[in-house]
């Protein structure tokens, strides 16, 4: 395992860390013995940072990461996120008291006094220019309810506004084989500001890896199932934005020029990690099997500069009209 630091927190997080967006919920049926058993295997092979939110399965995936935290030995590092249990989910939802609660139930949840990484969870664009809410988190950090904070969002536009704010210390943003456009400019202003990228959805909903057929069915609790067109929360967050039989056809293309000796999983992942502003890329497991598949991929050889230009086209003539202007 690799190991990178976020932001200025003085943490060294493992390149690939654990996203438990899957074990909450809006994935399919969760079994909550194998998600602890997956968690588990995760720290086994060097993983140290989790990723989850207070929606993720209405609580369901922080109980199950205090857990983890009370059973192992090894220190770990938990990030949640805050603000997607508003209703209606708007700008003037973020204040004080909403987000002090958010807090205060995920401190609950987490078994914890502090949380060690808070981030807003895709607020709506004006909250980026709100700092009050900024200094909200700033309050919150002082008074020792958060240790540091961060910010989950939608489009790139918002991580640049989001980090002139000189206390975030993260930027979560959906970075992946499908979406290239974070590493035209956010990744050079982040480097330079010294703010880590958390990559999220890397797989692309599973897209990515390589498993996916034009007739395969997802349960009416699945996200793939209900989210296509954006229908419950944005569209992007569902195969990337991507609609579903272009996906299939860029995966093909991918797939013919996958490394001999490595999976589309580990393809996907590896890709990501050539990029240095990166922290950590976050990938779900449900199942033991599902996190070895997933981890082994940072102990991997880089990809070579023509694979990478041959990715690069890929995405230039298939999917980048799809997604590149939207996000």
């Amino acid at each position: 395992m690799q190991y990178r630091e976020l932001g200025h927190t003085g943490w060294k997080v493992s390149a690939l860390s654990f996203g438990a967006w899957a074990i909450g919920g809006t994935w399919g049926p969760v079994d909550e013995a194998d998600s602890l058993a997956a968690l588990h295997r995760a720290v086994e092979l060097g993983v140290n940072f989790f990723d989850t939110a207070d929606v993720y399965g209405d609580g369901l995936s922080e109980r199950l990461l205090a857990k983890l935290r009370r059973q192992s030995s090894q220190p770990v590092y938990i990030a949640t996120k805050a603000g997607r249990r508003l209703d209606p989910h708007t700008a003037a939802g973020y204040n004080r008291a909403n987000l002090t609660a958010f807090v205060e139930r995920s401190l609950k949840n987490l078994d914890s006094e502090s949380l060690d990484l808070l981030q807003l969870h895709c607020p709506p664009t004006p909250v980026f220019y709100m700092p009050e809410v900024f200094g909200i988190l700033d309050d919150l950090v002082k008074a020792g309810k958060v240790r540091y904070y961060g910010v989950s969002v939608e489009k790139v536009e918002e991580a640049l506004k989001a980090i002139e704010f000189p206390n975030v210390q993260s930027v979560q943003i959906i970075f992946n084989l499908f979406r290239h456009r974070p590493a035209d400019l956010l990744f050079e202003q982040v480097k330079q500001r010294k703010v880590g990228i958390l990559a999220r959805v890397p797989l692309a909903s599973g897209m990515l890896t390589g498993k996916l057929k034009p007739d395969t069915a997802f349960s009416s609790d699945d996200h793939r199932a209900f989210n296509r067109e954006g229908e419950s929360f944005d569209r992007g967050e569902t195969f990337s934005g991507v609609p579903y039989d272009i996906g299939l056809q860029a995966v093909e293309e991918l797939r013919a020029i996958c490394p001999t000796g490595m999976s589309m999983v580990q393809f996907a992942l590896r890709w990501i990690l050539m990029f240095d502003a990166v922290t950590c890329a976050i990938p779900g497991a449900k199942r033991p099997s599902q996190a070895e598949q997933n981890f082994s991929a940072a102990d991997l050889p880089p990809l070579s500069e023509e694979t990478m230009a041959q990715i690069r086209s890929i995405y230039a003539h298939t999917i980048r009209e799809q997604v590149h202007h939207y996000w």
